[in-house]
């Protein structure tokens, strides 16, 4: 695959630039979010509406964020500067995009180092002996630890920056390949073990078969609103990672085309997660919940009275693992590639710069469970609370208003010139005749989602 931009490194093969997005989007999301959300709101009706927005406005956004990378052919700032029109600030944006991966990963990094940590636990024996009541002191203890929690979450910030080390190529995207193929790998086999398990069918029929009597009159909006939020927040677009990796692409394929291949394979993880998770709550009696919970103390009450449950508890935090780690280094990257691009560091010096910022921005988050525990902040929440809900549900809603906009004004970058970049090279087209929709409809939809995740969710 040809660099972009001079000496500029590009991915080595398309397979490389798809598993690399789609490890991105793929997130702990998708496991512990998407499946109870699936079950909460009725099921496969549910899963319809989702696959409908994703199509609606989950692709269509991630279209623009990679096509504005590909053309303007650096990260963010630069990206846009290139294409915007002379004497406008759009560029700008590029600096909240900046802002919003370091907030990401302020708590990002914490959560991911839980996974490492609870790998080690099963590995290790501690679940050993224990107890289904025991398994929530388990967790308890790991939150009130903030050494092993400093630790862990160090562990995963320096090892993220030193994968970038060898390059897009040789680092991010060689890593990313063994990380999402032993994903797809590990997740197949853990939904099959869960098939198997002696009462699983109505695990799946909670999950898949729509339940209409749960989608009343009175909540059909809910699961609607739901469906549109989870659509929208999936694909990890409004932040700029996907721009900087769209830098990457040659223009050999559309960008609509590789858009949909993305959203599929992040689509496909959710759904099979579902599949993990449901018919082994269902086997074994366990209500299935959402939040950390799911993760961290109702599955593994599942895997210790399970046959072989030290090797699938072990197996499913590996799976969690490469599912966190690989939003976190193509984070990492965006920030890496900002200060190559921008400033003109060296790819060195910007990973070691930057190793140090996020291990002091992430220590709030971890000793928000702990040693800062009585902070709170908009009532009770935590401080992870916090960040996630400033970045989630205000700043990449805005930001993607802002992609959508600049790339359907003619005082931005011009829908005619978005689409001469989106359908450059083999693939799927991106349709011309929806140009209404996407400046006044789609925005409007993502600015629904805003209101309703701010006041109503």
């Amino acid at each position: 695959m040809a660099n972009n931009n001079g000496n500029r490194e590009g991915f080595a093969s398309r397979l490389g630039f798809l598993l690399v997005s789609a490890g991105c989007a793929v997130g702990i999301g998708n496991v512990w979010k998407f499946p109870y959300m699936v079950g909460q709101n009725g099921g496969a009706l549910f899963v319809i509406l989702y696959i409908i927005f994703l199509v609606l406005m989950g692709i269509p956004v991630l279209s623009m964020e990679l096509a504005i990378g590909r053309a303007g052919k650096s990260s963010g700032i630069n990206a846009l500067k290139a294409i915007e029109k002379k004497g406008s600030k759009w560029h700008l944006f590029g600096w909240v995009c900046l802002v919003d991966c370091y907030i990401l990963m302020f708590y990002y990094t914490t959560v991911s180092g839980w996974m490492v940590e609870y790998f080690y636990k099963f590995v290790s024996g501690t679940f050993e002996n224990v107890d289904s009541s025991g398994v929530s002191n388990v967790f308890s203890d790991m939150m009130a630890s903030p050494g092993s929690m400093i630790f862990f979450t160090v562990l995963v910030a320096v090892t993220g920056f030193l994968v970038l080390c060898f390059g897009v190529q040789k680092g991010l995207e060689r890593v990313s390949k063994f990380m999402m193929i032993g994903l797809l790998l590990l997740i197949i086999a853990l939904a099959v073990n869960s098939i198997m398990l002696k009462g699983s069918s109505e695990g799946l029929k909670f999950y898949l078969l729509p339940d209409l009597d749960s989608v009343t009159a009175g909540n059909i909006g809910k699961t609607v609103t739901s469906a549109m939020s989870q659509a929208f927040f999936t694909l990890s677009i409004g932040m700029g990672v996907m721009l900087t990796l769209g830098s990457y692409m040659p223009k050999e394929r559309s960008i609509t085309g590789e858009a949909v291949r993305i959203a599929f394979l992040d689509t496909f993880v959710a759904l099979i997660a579902g599949i993990i998770i449901f018919p082994a709550c269902f086997s074994y009696n366990v209500a299935p919940d959402s939040g950390p919970s799911l993760i961290f103390v109702t599955l593994p009450q599942i895997f210790i009275n399970m046959p072989g449950g030290r090797i699938w508890g072990a197996l499913f935090f590996v799976f969690m693992i490469f599912a966190s780690f690989s939003t976190v280094t193509a984070v990492f990257e965006n920030i890496v590639a900002y200060f190559i691009d921008t400033i003109g560091w060296s790819r060195k010096k910007a990973i070691f710069v930057n190793i140090p910022v996020v291990i002091i921005g992430s220590l709030p988050c971890v000793l928000g469970f702990n040693i800062l525990k009585d902070v709170h902040i908009f009532g009770d929440w935590d401080i992870l609370t916090v960040e996630d809900f400033i970045l989630s549900k205000i700043l990449l809603p805005l930001g993607c208003i802002v992609i959508i906009l600049f790339c359907a004004l003619d005082k931005g970058w011009g829908f005619k010139n978005f689409l001469d970049e989106s359908n450059t090279g083999d693939g799927m087209r991106f349709p011309s005749k929806i140009r209404a929709y996407i400046t006044f409809v789609l925005p409007l939809m993502i600015l629904l989602i805003l209101v309703n995740e701010i006041f109503f969710a």
